[in-house]
């Protein structure tokens, strides 16, 4: 069973085609309209919804330096609902732009608009008015989140910070105005503080957002429960399993909710051939485009442990020398399971340079749901962080599930289920276009990212038609090492995107990197094999000679960023 609240009322779902979609579920189960269907893609953002995750489902794992946040006030977050299945809202509030106004009497002419709403209205933000309600629900959002944050900082509510233009213009990067009316809608954003500032000075009734339906607001009472579609006395049995039962299921399709990496490993080991789904934001375009029904879905939500990170220190060998038997390397570990936006505060602190990259990442629609795992699984020649970490020497740790060969019955409540880890450098993951390592029966744990020393300096560019939410035409991310007089290069990583049909290594200009002067000269030299490395493609959004030559110049970019750098270092 999934269980949720949609716009205050709270729902029960067993019998579901588990790849129904957020947006489906709006329109045609719940008539709710005012969600908008436009690309289907997770593009235009016309679908956008808002969510909030109920105050006592699951919280998502954090390791022990960030204990005081679990009992955090969780914060809202947009989706696109085209691309989102209704069970990955299981434990979260979902809200469209029809519950934003405190409208109790549900008559317009005596509702009081939310401050994203009267700010649209004010500063004439609706042109033909079809994305509308996706930008609403961003600015709502971006309002919302302010206000709480300001509430907890500022002794005095009148003191709320205001939204910046940068702030105002990243909420709704991921939302497209085909009447080119972003100016208006931009003034809306702006206005939004002083008009919730007016009404609390004011003392104007103002609707709660934030979820208070209850303390145990998924406990299950008769008299909060909207059950849909659940017939009396309904089992949902699987002759494979009497211990995990699907989800929701529906004229034989299952999706399954594991709760615990044991639990993923037994059902995977049963059902090898099934659809792993994390955040869905490319998946969902199966569903949406290609039209697939997918019978045997698992979705990875609810498995916390995959959305932690730790720190994992590893003892150098000391058949190195005696000088290196006390040192270690320390690694960065990231669950395949934690989203953009959860993995942005740790980056931020371990790797800023990589984080400062995210801004360029798809849509906050997106990076709220997609997952690093999903990312690098997905092996799409033109993701963005494949090259990241290809370049910064990751490693990926899958885990490839079976059944015990011994047993007959093959049971999902079979604990004897067997199951290999692996842990290889990222750069043999990749085999060919969208093909791994990744077997039936696998999946990806977590990525190991050595931390940087003094002497490394990461540079990463992307080169795309628009600076926010759209796709690489290429990427280029170098690793450089140098040495600590800061003369020579030492070592030297260059990960290559949107340039092969898989995310690759310049090995050539690795290596004519390695052992030279740090200055751009041999930047210049090392640009100049290229063609060595890599014959670029030619496609929608560049061609081959463009790609060659764009990379070819961000890399002696990177070499005059490196002589800056050291330059400033030795001031």
């Amino acid at each position: 069973m999934i269980s949720f609240y949609l716009n205050g009322k709270r729902h029960e779902l067993t019998q579901l085609n588990p790849n129904t979609t957020v947006l489906e579920y709006l329109r045609l189960h719940e008539g709710q309209t005012d969600t908008k269907e436009g690309c289907g893609s997770g593009d235009c953002g016309a679908c956008t919804v808002m969510v909030q995750r109920l105050p006592n489902a699951s919280q998502p794992a954090l390791n022990d330096e960030n204990a005081d946040e679990k009992n955090a006030t969780p914060p809202f977050y947009t989706i696109n609902s085209c691309i989102t299945l209704v069970s990955l809202m299981n434990g979260y509030h979902l809200m469209t732009a029809s519950y934003l106004a405190d409208n109790p009497e549900h008559h317009p002419e005596r509702a009081l608009l939310h401050p994203a709403q009267q700010a649209m209205v004010e500063c004439h933000g609706s042109q033909c008015g079809f994305c509308t309600p996706g930008f609403v629900m961003s600015l709502a959002c971006v309002y919302e989140n302010n206000r709480m944050q300001t509430s907890l900082e500022a002794e005095n509510q009148g003191d709320a910070k205001q939204l910046s233009y940068d702030e105002v213009v990243a909420s709704i990067s991921g939302n497209l105005c085909r009447c080119t009316g972003y100016r208006p809608i931009i003034e809306a954003g702006l206005l939004m503080s002083d008009i919730g500032q007016q009404r609390e000075a004011e003392q104007s009734a103002v609707k709660d957002l934030t979820i208070s339906l209850a303390t145990d607001a998924m406990s299950s009472t008769k008299e909060s429960t909207v059950s849909e579609n659940v017939p009396d006395n309904v089992e949902l049995k699987n002759e494979k399993s009497k211990a995990i039962a699907p989800a929701v299921s529906d004229a034989g399709r299952q999706l399954y909710m594991p709760k615990s990496l044991d639990e993923l490993n037994q059902v995977l080991a049963a059902y090898p051939q099934a659809t792993i789904w994390a955040g869905g934001t490319d998946l969902g375009l199966s569903v949406t485009q290609h039209l697939v029904d997918h019978e045997i879905i698992i979705q990875l939500s609810g498995v916390e442990a995959l959305k932690s990170w730790s720190l994992f220190d590893a003892k150098s060998d000391p058949s190195e020398g005696p000088d290196n038997e006390q040192a270690s390397s320390q690694s960065l570990v990231l669950g395949a399971g934690m989203s953009y936006q959860q993995m942005l505060p740790v980056l931020e602190q371990y790797f800023p340079s990589f984080a400062q990259v995210f801004e360029r990442i798809a849509s906050p629609q997106i990076r709220n749901m997609g997952t690093i795992g999903g990312n690098i699984a997905n092996a799409s020649p033109i993701g963005d962080l494949p090259p990241i970490l290809l370049a910064l020497d990751a490693s990926i740790h899958l885990r490839h599930c079976a059944p015990n060969r011994e047993e007959s019955d093959n049971d999902l409540d079979n604990s004897d289920s067997v199951y290999t880890d692996e842990i290889i450098p990222l750069s043999e993951f990749f085999l060919d276009y969208k093909k791994t390592k990744l077997q039936a029966g696998s999946y990806v744990v977590a990525i190991h990212i050595p931390l940087m020393h003094d002497n490394q300096h990461l540079f990463i560019h992307k080169i795309s038609k628009r600076y926010e939410d759209d796709i690489s035409a290429c990427l280029l991310a170098a690793r450089i090492d140098v040495s600590a007089d800061g003369m020579m290069i030492e070592d030297a990583r260059l990960g290559l995107g949107g340039m092969a049909a898989i995310p690759l290594l310049a090995t050539t200009c690795q290596k004519a990197l390695i052992g030279q002067v740090a200055e751009v000269a041999s930047f210049e030299q090392a640009a100049q094999v290229l063609s060595a490395d890599v014959t670029p493609m030619t496609d929608v959004r560049a061609s081959r000679e463009y790609r060659m030559h764009v990379v070819q110049r961000l890399l002696v970019k990177c070499g005059k960023q490196l002589a800056a750098d050291m330059q400033t270092e030795s001031a």
